[in-house]
């Protein structure tokens, strides 16, 4: 039994014209009539009852139609999803990015060229207000975010935990540290970026200092990762605070990253979604991102 031989018999039926189903199918009549026939020969059973002016199912006919009708039915739904999972596969993921992601964008980004090579990924930077009303407006489909646990219209889903660091002169006395209390930076200036430009990490800090009992120093506020990097290692004594994944990237030169001890201040770091986006489309993204969370934890 083939799935035309399916098709045309449903043809004839609803049609009860040869002729017509034919011109229905798009193919000449004598093949409608020769497949049918093979069909009945197959069951079996005449499906029609033929006379020289009229076609009518016969009571075999009848019983079988809506068993033809749900297989192709069947195929089309087949057909169907595997259409949408090649357009999943084929589409393009647009997510949004922010400074300090660092290592993390990079394993997220290898894992999923590994698990859905067919996925085109693109990124696009841009200020955390910028990036929420892009996901909101379906400009992108999702974007990592930091500094916030809800947001009107968008599902903020947890991906992982960022400690921060310091950065040190390298040749400050705390630089020979494994890992520096907060409260020994007391006396030393912080170069961090005004509150209006990253509420979230100033915030952290400050409050950090606060748990550690004193009131930070402000120096030359934070401009570039470049510039502040190289004030530090050549200017007065200072110090500023990087995500740990971001400062993996960073060159170090004169100057050193240390952790904090317990407690280190951690930023919590979300991908921002669209309630109404498909889970299936955002699958092979969640599942890079546990990854990177298997691997923090195994300390890799």
């Amino acid at each position: 039994m083939e799935l035309r031989q399916l098709r045309y018999f449903v043809a004839v039926a609803e049609e009860l014209h040869f002729g017509r189903a034919a011109e229905r199918l798009h193919i000449v009549q004598p093949t409608v009539s020769q497949q049918v026939r093979r069909l009945e020969r197959e069951l079996r059973l005449d499906l029609f009852e033929r006379t020289t002016r009229q076609v009518a199912l016969s009571a075999a006919g009848a019983a079988f139609l809506p068993h033809a009708r749900a297989v192709l039915a069947a195929e089309r739904a087949g057909l169907d999803a595997m259409a949408d999972h090649r357009a999943e596969q084929n589409a393009v993921l647009r997510i949004g990015t922010s400074v300090g992601l660092g290592t993390h964008l990079e394993h997220v980004l290898a894992a999923l060229a590994e698990s859905a090579p067919e996925l085109t990924v693109t990124l696009k930077s841009s200020p955390t207000a910028t990036r929420l009303r892009a996901v909101r407006d379906g400009e992108l489909d999702t974007a990592f975010v930091r500094g916030t646990s809800h947001t009107p219209g968008l599902d903020l889903l947890p991906v992982w935990k960022d400690p921060l660091v310091v950065a040190l002169p390298a040749a400050h006395p705390l630089a020979a540290d494994a890992a520096v209390h907060v409260a020994d930076l007391a006396t030393l200036p912080l170069r961090i970026v005004p509150r209006e430009s990253n509420p979230h990490l100033v915030d952290l800090v400050v409050t950090a200092c606060h748990n550690a009992g004193f009131e930070p120093v402000l120096g030359p506020a934070f401009t570039t990762d470049q510039d502040t990097l190289a004030a530090i290692a050549t200017g007065p004594p200072s110090w500023t605070v990087f995500y740990a994944a971001q400062a993996a990237h960073l060159p170090a030169g004169r100057t050193v990253f240390r952790p904090f001890a317990p407690p280190a201040p951690m930023a919590e770091t979300y991908l921002a979604v669209h309630p109404a986006t498909p889970a299936r489309r955002l699958a092979p993204l969640l599942a890079a991102c546990h990854a990177e969370v298997s691997r923090l934890d195994c300390g890799v």
